[in-house]
């Protein structure tokens, strides 16, 4: 297999996005190559992979997960304030061990940051109180959509805006609406970010919700096409050599481990995950700094992630699925070519997930709770 640079165009995770049980989702390309290659060069994801089995053979860990996503879509106001303060402490670990959120502007310049989904509002809160001065930008689905509602202090600095991303087709470049489509009235046609405004700190963290209400046809594809809108729009408009943070899902997922591989193109890149907040879940943050966002490479990703868009929003069902499956990066050259420095990455993510895993409670559950398997 040829190891020259690959010219396919980005592929879409749809593990960004959403925030499931560890397990097979038919939905994530869990490649054999590169699942072969983690098992033989990283030891800690052996040590991970071992524990995941574990794990789905046993139903106490349905359960245990069942009430998380139960707690999370039915939030009263104290779950909210859990949330708010759970974020606030992600982003202060965060930059303690990364530096990330800290903004480097030249004087007399401020720095601006945004966030695609900010509500409850705690991680936009300690970015800016980690950059003093700074000016910030926030959306957020709307509570009466199945949203959250935005609880930080909204001073004079923050602009922010209750509304469902992924219908700012003015932003993705698409105002050409099918008469047709459901919801033909509800698309942003104007864009919602100027097209010379740029970001020194860009947060695409948000994720799929199960209490949100949409039209029947986004219901399988809301992940990518969440996805694909907060990419597009954020590279599009975070400035060169800015910061981008990206909540991901499972780094053994071919989708993924592509994207990541995209972003080490054109910045430098870090991967973060929380010891304490969801540590026994597959998510993890991919920290891009120093992007180079006039790359060649960079504009490509933004086009492609734009494309996975309108295919996921105007497609018909024949089309999507295409797209969700073409274009995909060959397993072995990905290998080849970023297999290394994905060990290197990933060494400290699968470690602490792991070293979660071992500890949860529903590892020790006694052997009556295993589940069939086929």
């Amino acid at each position: 297999m040829s190891s020259e640079p690959s010219t396919q165009t980005p592929s879409m995770p749809s593990s960004l996005g959403t925030d499931t049980r560890e397990g097979p989702d038919a939905s994530e390309r869990l490649g054999r190559v590169l699942k072969a290659y983690l098992l033989q060069n990283a030891p800690e994801y052996r040590v991970l992979d071992a524990l995941r089995q574990k794990g789905w053979e046993n139903k106490a860990g349905d359960e245990f997960f069942a009430k998380q996503r139960q707690r999370a879509d039915h939030a009263d106001e104290k779950t909210v304030r859990f949330f708010y303060k759970m974020m606030k402490g992600i982003a202060g670990e965060m930059n303690r061990a990364t530096g990330a959120l800290r903004v480097h502007v030249k004087w007399p310049g401020r720095a601006r940051i945004l966030d695609f989904c900010a509500a409850p509002g705690g991680f936009l809160e300690s970015a800016i109180a980690m950059n003093p001065g700074a000016e910030a930008t926030g959306f957020s689905l709307p509570p009466a959509q199945g949203g959250h509602e935005i609880i930080m202090p909204l001073g004079p600095a923050v602009t922010f805006e209750y509304a469902d991303v992924t219908m700012f087709a003015g932003d993705m470049g698409f105002t050409d609406i099918p008469g047709d489509n459901p919801e033909a009235e509800s698309f942003d046609l104007v864009p919602n970010i100027p097209g010379e405004r740029r970001f020194h700190l860009v947060f695409c963290d948000g994720q799929v919700l199960r209490t949100h209400v949409r039209a029947a046809y986004r219901e399988r594809w809301e992940a990518r096409r969440l996805a694909a809108t907060q990419l597009a729009i954020g590279l599009e408009h975070v400035s060169l050599g800015g910061t981008m943070v990206v909540l991901l899902h499972k780094l053994d997922a071919v989708d993924t481990v592509s994207l990541v591989y995209t972003f080490s193109r054109f910045s430098s890149i870090q991967l973060f995950k929380p010891k304490g907040a969801h540590a026994k879940r597959s998510s993890f943050y991919l920290i891009a700094t120093n992007i180079q966002s006039e790359s060649p490479l960079a504009r490509e990703a933004v086009e492609s992630w734009k494309q996975t868009w309108r295919v996921m929003t105007f497609g018909s069902d024949e089309e999507r699925e295409k797209k969700a499956w073409d274009g995909h990066m060959d397993e072995q050259v990905l290998v080849e070519q970023f297999g290394p420095q994905l060990v290197r990455l990933g060494r400290e993510i699968w470690d602490i997930q792991a070293r979660a895993l071992e500890k949860a409670p529903f590892m020790q559950a006694g052997q009556n709770g295993h589940r069939k398997t086929g």
